[in-house]
């Protein structure tokens, strides 16, 4: 069982990026996946988290208005969508399938996929 994230690269200040993360299995249908970044010499925060069943979803603060999860049941994929890019998004995102929608559980994690935003 495992998450692939991919989709990071270097984009521009006020870009976009789409990451996607695959689960290689339905394993996951009960669990919140959940997006999480780590830029260097900070703490791992979460980011944005969707359910697969019934697709709520929970944002931080800081990415309210520009991100956007969603998931993908036929292809058991999750993309984060992102938006007006700004400097402090640069980190590693990485995904993970936790019990909760706050992710406060995770029980499996993905790779990270690196996010660089030039300015």
């Amino acid at each position: 069982v495992q998450l692939q994230a991919s989709g990071g690269g270097l984009v521009q200040a006020g870009g976009s990026l789409r990451l996607s993360c695959a689960a290689s299995a339905r394993t996951f249908s009960s669990y919140a996946m959940t997006w999480f970044r780590q830029a260097p010499g900070k703490e791992r925060e979460f980011v944005a988290a969707i359910r697969w069943s019934g697709g709520s979803t929970l944002y931080a603060d800081s990415v309210k208005g520009r991100f956007t999860i969603s998931r993908d049941n036929a292809k058991n994929t999750v993309h984060l969508q992102m938006n007006s890019l700004k400097a402090e998004d640069a980190a590693v995102y990485y995904c993970a399938a936790a019990r909760e929608l706050t992710g406060t559980t995770v029980e499996y994690w993905g790779q990270g996929t690196k996010v660089t935003v030039s300015s």
